[in-house]
C-alpha cells in the first residue's frame, strides 16, 4: 500500500501507523502519552514514499525547523488519507523532571552550537538532534539538547520525562546503558545485559551527567487516538 508524505528528497518507509502518528506529534513511539487507536495500526505497515514539493523545506532552515514542518504536512496526511480522528489532553500525572544537580551540569559541548549548522545539508556530516542507542547502549548524540535526551529516554519509562533544566545548547553525549524502569517480559532483554544487576539506574546515569530525575505530579500533554481507517490504494 503507497502512501504519501514529504521530505527534501525522496523517501521510502515501511513502518507501522502508529509510529507514523507519534511522529506526527512528536511524542517517543513506546510513550504513555500516546494512547486509543485500533490494534490494526500497531500491527499493519505501510510504505510510504514521496517527495516534497520544491521550496515546501527550505535548504537553509534548522533540523527542528524542518521537522516542524514535516510533522504539519504528515499531520494533514494522516487525516486526509487514515480520516485519523485524534485528540490533545492536557491531564494530571506523575512525571519525572529532568533537573540540574546541584554543582551544575557535567555535559560537553558539541562541535556545532548554531542551530542553523544542523540542516540536513550539515547532519551528513553531525547527526544534529538525533539520539541513538537505547536501554541496554546507553544515550549516544554528537549533537543533542537536553530535550532531545529527554524524549528518547521516555521509551523506557513507566512516566512521562519533562526537560525542566533550563539549559539551552547542543552537547555531545555517550552514556552506559540503565536498569529497566519497567518490568522486562520473560525472555527479553538479556541480549543487551539490562537484566544485569550490576547495572545502573537511569537516575545513576543522569547524576553523571549533573542532572536528576525528580519524581514530581503536573499536567502533561497527552494524545489519544479516536479512529483510524485503513486507506484505499493510490
Amino acid at each position: 500500500m503507497c502512501l504519501l508524505i514529504w521530505s527534501r528528497r525522496p523517501l521510502k518507509v515501511h513502518a507501522p501507523l502508529y509510529y507514523l502518528i507519534a511522529f506526527a506529534y512528536d511524542v517517543p513511539v513506546q510513550s504513555p502519552r500516546l494512547s486509543g487507536g485500533p490494534l490494526w495500526i500497531h500491527a499493519e505497515r505501510f510504505d510510504i514514499s514521496a517527495e516534497a514539493p520544491h521550496g515546501a523545506i527550505p535548504s537553509n532552515s534548522s533540523r527542528l525547523a524542518n521537522e516542524a514542518t514535516l510533522r504539519l504536512m504528515l499531520r494533514s496526511l494522516l487525516a486526509e488519507r487514515f480520516k485519523l480522528g485524534i485528540r490533545a489532553e492536557a491531564r494530571d500525572g506523575q512525571i519525572y523532571a529532568l533537573v540540574v544537580q546541584d554543582g551544575g551540569p557535567k555535559l560537553e559541548p558539541a562541535k556545532i552550537q548554531d542551530e542553523q549548522d544542523c540542516s540536513y545539508v550539515a547532519a551528513a556530516r553531525v547527526a544534529c538532534h538525533t539520539v541513538t542507542g537505547g536501554q541496554g547502549r546507553g544515550i549516544q548524540g554528537e549533537a543533542v539538547n537536553v530535550a532531545d535526551m529527554a524524549r528518547f529516554v521516555e521509551n523506557w519509562s513507566d512516566r512521562p520525562i519533562l526537560d525542566k533544566t533550563g539549559l539551552e545548547g547542543l552537547f555531545s553525549v555517550k552514556t552506559e546503558g540503565w536498569a529497566p524502569l519497567v518490568p522486562v517480559p520473560p525472555g527479553q532483554g538479556d541480549d543487551e545485559g539490562v537484566l544485569d544487576p550490576a547495572r545502573p539506574t537511569l537516575f545513576a546515569v543522569f547524576a553523571k551527567l549533573g542532572l536528576r530525575l525528580e519524581s514530581q505530579k503536573g499536567p502533561v500533554e497527552t494524545y489519544v487516538i479516536d479512529s483510524a481507517e485503513r486507506p484505499s490504494e493510490n
